[in-house]
């Protein structure tokens, strides 16, 4: 394929702050990019140096001849009164096009992308409704090449759903910044991680983001067998070194030339290995064992005129986590408000266990003072905090949630979405809690803090009500699902698959007159197929093709009489490799350290065949018995 854009060399920092130093990537015209990494690694301002919005302190950036790019920005502020039509013309300014031609092209993009009030004012517009203007902006342009920055931040899952069916169905290129584990998997067909633990800067994998999760625990090994056969080396150098000055006489002055870089390659090489540290989240709980620690009879409440929900009873005990869906303007928010005896129902009672500890992560930030400095942030008073009746001195308490020492002095508006949330995470792991409820607490937060966020609910020996628009989150820890339907219906599920397979239609066919993005989920009922698969990256998914189950030929029921001998050989073939890697002449010699990698690769692959071809044949014996 021909290339659309080629960074050479690129790099970028801010103030003292490297983002990032000497990346090259070359990017093909049909390539749909996910672009990930840790907060802070500079994605966003990769995204933007693409786009002609910064200049790079070094490097190149070219694209192809008469390319069209549009970008899209995490965050598209609008004035409150600008007419939506009017919005998505002036995306047109710098082109000359006449005016009628501009309005029926701006028309057309906001009538395509589901808006039917063409003359409403962005006021009117919830939070889901100004992504899809400020996505109407962009594509208005007719680009070639689509950059988008969170495209996802501030949609529901209805409104994921529809972004995932336009971008799969999209007529260009593009590379999008998402932590959406999801919606990566789904849309693209190439993953990059900006992070400074891989020797050029980055990692590329061709495929879904599952391939890229495979790509990378290869890669790490890999670097970590290299730093263990350096740091044999480096011990035999050492001791050669060590033999005194008069051994030494004799000995090649280039050797020790080339024992120098030799240390400074194993510490290059140990300090990689070193950033692959996580956000450490691990929430207290008070430790009560009342069963039920909130229960809801028959509530209803209504805003605006409408009814968001009624006749809801709910029950909410230890260990249960209950995942909150629906559409944007659905009540989700109101009902967490509820819970938290923030807001009263219409109707209905609510009881709550004698002291119950309540603690809650607001979705807009509102908690937090951006004009304190982040040590204010992090420990208000003094210099230490309290966790678990163990004082911790602010800059480890500011270390484990991977701010620097040199950043305790700094602003809480100078740092990053995902940075500004790890605060309020911080400040949540300082309270006790029987109940957490998680207003979209993954927003801005990198895949890394997702999945330490993730492990510390499952953990968590109290109660938890969770909204997020990550569908991977809410599926691995919900233990119950509640959608809202936004007209005054509640349903509850086993899963989300459960409640996915019931919405149908899809996010892209619901419109909205007054674009509030308050259409209703299409019914549900709690006899609903339960199918647990969820759409879990990594999971495993039958190779069987259902809807064509043929009876076995006469080979193929030899083959299945034989193949557990298969099975058998694959695996200890797979076992050979494993052990020949871990001969220290192997982890010593770099190329044939590569290539037992690819056998390894190659043996793994083989073991999965195997096994796929053995449980196809089953199923098609079992389905025509």
């Amino acid at each position: 394929m021909p290339v659309a854009i080629s960074c050479q060399s690129l790099t970028k920092s801010f103030s003292a702050r490297p983002l990032f130093r000497d990346i090259s990537i070359t990017i093909d015209d049909r390539e749909r990019i996910g672009l990930i990494g840790p907060n802070g690694s500079g994605k966003s301002t990769l995204l933007k140096i693409m786009a002609g919005l910064y200049e790079p302190d070094a490097g190149t950036v070219t694209t192809r001849k008469f390319l069209n790019i549009a970008y899209l920005a995490q965050d598209n502020p609008y004035p409150p009164d600008a007419i939506l039509r009017d919005v998505v013309a002036a995306s047109l300014s710098d082109q000359h096009i006449e005016e009628s031609e501009l309005i029926n092209r701006a028309e057309y993009t906001l009538s395509t992308l589901g808006f039917e009030e063409l003359d409403a004012q962005v006021s009117s517009l919830s939070g889901g409704w100004r992504k899809r203007l400020a996505l109407a902006c962009a594509l208005v342009r007719e680009p070639d090449f689509l950059l988008l920055d969170e495209p996802t931040n501030h949609l529901d899952l209805e409104g994921v759903l529809w972004l995932e069916d336009l971008l799969k169905s999209a007529p260009f290129a593009f590379i999008l910044v998402s932590h959406d584990r999801n919606f990566l998997e789904n849309v693209t067909n190439r993953t990059v991680e900006l992070n400074s633990t891989y020797k050029d800067g980055y990692l590329s994998c061709k495929g879904p983001y599952s391939s890229f999760l495979e790509a990378r625990a290869e890669y790490l090994s890999a670097q970590s067998n290299e730093q263990q056969a350096l740091a044999s080396k480096m011990r035999r150098e050492v001791a050669w070194l060590q033999r005194g000055a008069r051994a030494r006489q004799t000995k090649s002055v280039g050797r020790i030339r080339e024992a120098g870089k030799l240390f400074d390659e194993f510490a290059e090489v140990k300090a990689r290995n070193n950033m692959t540290s996580s956000v450490n989240i691990d929430f207290s709980a008070s430790g009560r064992r009342t069963k039920e620690l909130l229960v809801a009879k028959q509530i209803e409440k209504s805003l605006g005129g409408r009814k968001l929900f009624s006749g809801l009873d709910l029950v909410l005990s230890p260990k249960q986590k209950l995942g909150l869906v629906g559409t944007n303007g659905s009540g989700k928010t109101t009902l967490l408000r509820i819970l938290a005896d923030q807001m009263q129902p219409d109707k209905g009672t609510i009881k709550r266990a004698d002291l119950l500890k309540i603690v809650w992560f607001d979705q807009n930030r509102d908690q937090l003072n951006k004009e304190i400095t982040l040590k204010e942030a992090l420990c208000p008073s003094g210099d230490s905090v309290v966790y678990r009746d163990r004082q911790i001195h602010v800059i480890s308490w500011a270390k484990r949630f991977l701010f620097r020492p040199d950043q305790l002095p700094m602003p809480v508006s100078y740092l990053s979405g995902g940075e500004q949330a790890r605060i309020l995470i911080a400040r949540l792991m300082l309270q006790e809690a029987d109940l957490l409820i998680l207003d979209e607490p993954t927003n801005d937060l990198d895949i890394a803090s997702l999945e330490v966020l993730e492990e510390s609910l499952e953990d968590f020996p109290g109660a938890v009500v969770l909204v997020t628009h990550d569908r991977y989150m809410i599926d691995t820890i919900s233990t119950t699902i509640l959608a809202l339907d936004g007209e005054g219906g509640v349903s509850f599920f086993a899963d989300y698959a459960q409640w996915e397979s019931t919405r149908g239609g899809g996010g892209g066919k619901n419109k909205s007159k007054n674009n509030s993005n308050s259409s209703s989920s299409s019914s549900s009922s709690n006899n609903a197929n339960n199918n647990n698969s969820g759409n879990k990256i990594g999971s495993s998914t039958s190779s069987v093709a259902v809807k064509n189950l043929k009876a076995l030929s006469n080979n193929e029921k030899k083959e299945l009489d034989q193949i557990s001998v298969k099975v058998e050989e694959a695996e200890q073939a797979l076992q050979k490799v494993r052990k020949g890697m871990e001969d220290p002449k192997v982890s010593a010699n770099h190329v044939k350290l590569a290539e037992m990698m690819d056998e390894l690769h190659k043996a793994e692959t083989n073991v999965a065949k195997v096994f796929a071809r053995w449980e196809e044949l089953e199923a098609r014996q079992a389905a025509n018995k």
